[in-house]
């Protein structure tokens, strides 16, 4: 398995690319070739080509879940790329309209736009999309102190609810070393995704993470990732992306953590 990170907050040191407050993961296992998440704008692509990877060459697009900042870039994918035969995977509810305090904050294509103009593949359960890697589906809710918090509203139906998130996902590699584990924002909260992966699995180990954790404050739910995590202990830690300065702090404290910027490639 190869991750190279196209889009996050941060530029690796000494790669000359751009960045922005979004994520995207450009994923090769299995003879497979995976866009994670397309972040905000189309920096994805530039920096792609700045990497010499071939967009042209991807299976799948893998989303994360529907906010703009992980979405936005499908429609630039589609202005620059004729790709009718790749299979976009995501939670049914990944094309819901979302909106927080009046800002509209979901994916640039409504549920009928993306049927009509990609291979769409709703997976609310967890599907494989390689003999090693699968889409994760709905995660549920395993940790008492991970509960889900409204993030805006979304509208089904007509009717519009406090968005709790229930389409945030994630992917998992299976490696030599255990499960790689790739997130975006981890509305689901990463312990509960990644206990959920190694259920799925049935791998108790875990070679590494990367992705958002959706951590901010030195609070007693970021004190029990620590916890859980320094019992887990996986070979390399990579959060980023919503993950504050503060916490990343707490969690050096207890855990080891590597650095996150795009340009950075991850080989297992």
């Amino acid at each position: 398995m190869k991750l190279t990170v196209l889009v996050d907050n941060n530029t690796y040191i000494d790669q000359y690319y751009a960045g922005e407050p979004a994520v995207s993961y450009y994923i090769e296992t299995d003879d497979i070739k995976i866009l994670f998440d397309t972040g905000y704008s189309d920096i994805f692509i530039k920096n792609a080509r700045s990497m010499g990877i071939d967009l042209n060459s991807l299976t799948h697009i893998v989303l994360s879940h529907g906010h703009n900042d992980h979405s936005r870039g499908l429609k630039y994918l589609r202005q620059h790329y004729d790709l009718p035969d790749i299979r976009l995977i995501a939670h049914p509810l990944c094309f819901q309209p979302k909106y927080y305090e009046n800002e509209y904050i979901g994916s640039p294509y409504s549920l009928e736009e993306i049927t009509e103009n990609f291979r769409f593949e709703p997976a609310e359960s967890p599907v494989f999309l390689s003999e090693n890697c699968l889409f994760l589906g709905r995660i549920p809710d395993l940790h008492d102190f991970e509960k889900r918090s409204p993030i805006g509203t979304a509208t089904a139906n007509g009717q519009e609810t406090e968005d709790l998130c229930p389409d945030d996902s994630a992917l998992v590699c299976r490696t030599d070393k255990g499960l790689f584990i790739v997130t975006g924002c981890s509305h689901s909260g990463i312990c509960n995704i990644t206990d959920y992966a190694r259920s799925v699995c049935r791998e108790q180990r875990v070679a590494g993470i990367i992705g958002g954790f959706h951590l901010f404050d030195t609070d007693t739910r970021l004190a029990r990732t620590i916890e859980y995590l320094k019992a887990l202990s996986p070979d390399i830690l990579y959060p980023c992306h919503c993950v504050s300065l503060k916490a990343k702090a707490e969690m050096l404290k207890y855990i080891d953590i590597e650095e996150v910027g795009v340009g950075l490639a991850i080989e297992l």
